[in-house]
């Protein structure tokens, strides 16, 4: 039975104590540069060195870090988007090895559960007219969605056959990891306003974190009006 996700989730695999110790290990790095030893290196010399760093645009340094998070119950739309990101380590689900029929090792037609992520700013009961004059939601769209990835499965097509019927609102998870100014980038473009709304909510919830655990890293970001849909937006600004 085809299920509607309406918001995706995140969870920050990186042990939140590594976070606050990578700004050490980015002075330490960033001091070679500078050729400036003198004196000792705790958090508070990190944060303000961090900071620097940030306001001289000396975003490489900042590359000696790592942060490991795992995306869920968003859609392979989101997932081509942050896969965009070039400088990262990225493991997703695979829709050519994952079978839809609960893992059964016969396949089981009435165990196919096939998630899809809708607006939410939308009700997925809502009609839309068809070009032949009959009606639809998204929600029996996608049950017909899933009526079809049935019929291939049962016709003898495999997993990785019978996907080429699925849309880009197929539930997917995804983990990716890379550094803080690789991160920095992408909560750039992806909490800005023109994002996509549902990559959008997802990553200003993770920046919201990030900013209470790595305050230093995010501060230029400030939170900025919602959009139309009630969407918050975070905007950058100079320090």
């Amino acid at each position: 039975m085809v299920e509607i996700i309406r918001e995706g989730n995140y969870e920050i695999l990186t042990p939140l104590n590594w976070l606050s110790q990578y700004l050490l290990l980015i002075e330490r790095a960033g001091r070679t540069c500078y050729q400036s030893y003198q004196g000792e290196i705790n958090q508070e010399t990190a944060s303000k060195f961090t900071r620097m760093l940030i306001k001289r645009e000396h975003f490489s340094v900042l590359e000696h870090s790592l942060l490991t998070v795992k995306f869920d119950n968003c859609s392979r739309g989101f997932t081509h988007e942050l896969v965009r990101h070039r400088l990262m380590a990225i493991s997703q689900e695979s829709t050519r090895y994952v079978d839809y029929s609960a893992g059964s090792n016969e396949l089981n037609l009435e165990g196919i559960n096939i998630k899809f992520i809708v607006p939410p700013h939308r009700d997925e009961n809502e009609p839309f007219e068809l070009p032949d004059g009959s009606k639809m939601s998204i929600r029996e769209m996608a049950t017909k969605i899933e009526t079809f990835y049935k019929a291939l499965r049962q016709g003898g097509l495999k997993p990785e056959d019978a996907r080429q019927i699925l849309p880009n609102g197929l539930k997917s998870e995804i983990v990716v990891s890379c550094n803080f100014r690789e991160w920095r980038h992408i909560f750039y473009m992806r909490t800005a306003r023109p994002a996509h709304w549902e990559i959008r909510r997802v990553m200003c919830e993770l920046l919201r974190e990030l900013k209470n655990i790595i305050p230093v890293m995010f501060e230029d970001f400030v939170e900025d009006t919602p959009d139309s849909n009630g969407v918050t937006c975070f905007k950058q600004i100079k320090l």
